[in-house]
């Protein structure tokens, strides 16, 4: 028997091109590294176009940006999202020390980019990413990526720091009051006649915020035309610049990788220059103001004479965040106002303290009981108490100035202390007038009888089916006998003499003072605007509704139901009882 086998027909395989992309970056501003970037991006446009095997996705160039952070690196982000998106399947780049100094930053890269399967080239050192071995060297050539790094920031920061030991400045910094000639600063007359004013304001007691306001009224701006704040004054009245001296490395940056500036307290060595440029403000008058500063730095919101402070200001410290309470104050709708203290962190909602507030009244009531007094005096405390700690909830901890340390706990009855009779008169009368969430005419209809307020109800509906609305007077249960009225009295009534034509709820709020309703035939209207109408008024009479045999049949047949032998029987008991009850009683 012959044997046939088919031979289905084979379909080409296009092998798909790889999206080739590649990076470059120079750190430093100069000619010759401009030059390198061009060559780079040149090379590589190249290199990738006339492989046949792939296909061009760009070339992604930082220029003039550090290698020990991603962070402000623009392109570098850029062609890690077209990674993610899969625009690229291979990165090309020169070496390691082009695409990241960083060892942390190369490695979480490169394991990121593996994970969605783009391959990452070193020319330089020849490795790829997807290798076997290729992690393993990155580590280690990383690691001297980052050390060379390091290196070269160290000794740029040993020649800066020789350069600060000859007296010769890192750059020309800029300063207001003065602008730079050649390698000399120049007073600017206008500017410096500002910086003058600033400290003039200073030496004169006036807060910096004050001196705020002061340029902010005058249209007084920076030389940025931007309006001067509180650190742009601090920045002035604490710059050694304006002596005629320079003081170098103020600052200093803490580390070449995460690149973070810190001002100098005594970490490294600074030095003052004397005598290089003319100066604005005397050596003495600097000095004193930064002696001024400092204690009232010391005294904290105290010396602000722009800030209201009370006695407690600045003892007030929060024993959890450890910041300072602030004095805020509360009204009520009525008028009624609360003063309490709270912790500065929760007012500003920078950090999410878990400390209670404190109560003007009871802090008072506190801090007399600790120093021993009948009642607060403010000279008392201020004399005795260094500062006070919110230790816990419902615990302050006073610290005095003898030393003694004094824990006391408190309760809060602030709510029960607040509704004096007063008050309580006050809100009485005001929930009686303006009941929450009530009629536009609650409170306002009034009997002229007896002096109490009518009172909306609803009653049975009416024949069609309509919601029956009576207004009664609530002194009825006293002996008042003011008729009820139906509701649509009042609205017909309202519609009459003011012209309406369709009722509406909240004209009518707006319109009547109140209604007194004199008699059982004669209400007035109060107006607003202080007019008084008398009109005349007769109780609605609605006629009952006619039952139809139908209906009397079935109520019949529904009690001759309920009356069952049992209940009869039941019923016939407790009559003979009450009957011999009432001989009995008769007889008696």
């Amino acid at each position: 028997m012959k044997k046939i086998e088919r031979i289905e027909p084979k379909v080409p395989q296009i092998k798909r091109k790889k999206k080739v992309a590649a990076y470059a970056r120079v750190s430093v501003e100069t000619d010759r590294l401009s030059h390198s970037l061009s060559a780079q991006v040149s090379y590589y446009s190249q290199l990738i176009q006339k492989n046949p095997e792939w296909e061009y996705a760009g070339v992604y160039a930082d220029s003039f940006i550090s290698g020990t952070s991603i962070k402000n690196r623009t392109e570098f982000q850029r062609l890690i999202a077209d990674c993610e998106a899969g625009k690229v399947n291979l990165i090309l780049t020169k070496s390691i020390s082009r695409f990241a100094r960083n060892t942390v930053d190369l490695l979480s890269t490169v394991r990121r980019l593996k994970t969605i399967g783009v391959e990452v080239r070193f020319e330089k050192e020849n490795i790829s990413s997807t290798s076997s071995s290729g992690e393993i060297m990155l580590s280690i050539l990383a690691s001297f990526a980052q050390e060379e790094s390091i290196n070269i920031s160290n000794n740029t920061k040993w020649g800066t720091r020789k350069r600060f030991e000859q007296g010769i400045p890192n750059g020309r910094f800029r300063i207001y009051g003065y602008r730079w000639e050649g390698d000399q600063l120049v007073v600017v007359p206008e500017e410096a006649a500002i910086v003058k004013r600033i400290f003039q304001n200073f030496l004169d007691g006036k807060s910096r915020l004050e001196t705020e306001r002061e340029f902010a009224a005058e249209g007084i701006t920076t030389r940025a035309g931007c309006r001067w704040v509180d650190s742009n004054i601090r920045t002035v009245l604490s710059n050694i610049n304006y002596t005629g001296n320079i003081l170098l490395q103020k600052e200093y940056i803490e580390s070449p990788i995460t690149h973070k500036r810190k001002k100098n307290r005594g970490e490294l060595p600074q030095y003052l220059v004397e005598n290089t440029h003319e100066a604005i403000i005397a050596k003495e008058i600097f000095d004193y103001v930064q002696q001024e500063m400092a204690r009232r730095q010391k005294l904290g919101a105290i010396a602000n004479k722009s800030i209201p402070t009370t006695c407690f200001t600045s003892k007030l410290e929060c024993g959890l965040c450890h910041r300072h309470y602030v004095h805020t104050m509360k009204y009520s709708p009525n008028g009624y106002r609360q003063e309490y203290w709270i912790c500065s962190s929760k007012k500003d909602g920078k950090t999410k303290c878990s400390s209670s507030f404190l109560p003007q009244r009871i802090l008072e009531r506190v801090c007399a009981e600790a120093i021993g007094l009948a009642e607060f005096d403010e000279d008392g405390f201020l004399q005795s108490i260094e500062k006070i700690i919110v230790a816990g909830h419902h615990e302050l901890e006073f610290h005095f100035y003898d030393g003694r340390v004094v824990l006391k706990h408190w309760i809060s009855n602030l709510k029960k202390e607040s509704w004096t009779e007063e008050r309580r008169r006050a809100k009485s009368k005001e929930m009686k007038y303006n009941p929450p969430n009530g009629h536009c005419l609650s409170g306002k209809v009034r009997c002229g009888k007896c002096g109490e307020t009518f009172a909306r109800q609803t009653a049975h509906p009416y024949k069609d089916g309509t919601q029956a609305i009576k207004w009664r007077c609530r002194g009825r249960k006293n002996g008042c006998d003011a008729d009820t009225i139906d509701e649509e009295i009042l609205k017909s009534i309202y519609m009459e003499i003011s012209g309406c034509t369709e009722f509406n709820e909240d004209r009518m709020a707006a319109d009547i003072d109140h209604i007194t309703v004199v008699s059982n035939s004669e209400m007035v209207f109060h107006f607003a605007d202080g007019r008084e109408i008398s009109h005349g008024w007769q109780k609605l009479v609605r006629p009952r509704p006619k039952h139809s045999a139908e209906y009397k049949e079935h109520m019949r047949m529904l009690m001759k139901a309920q009356w069952t032998d049992g209940r009869r029987q039941h019923m016939s008991e407790i009559m003979k009882t009450m009957r011999k009850e009432e001989i009995y009683r008769w007889q008696k």
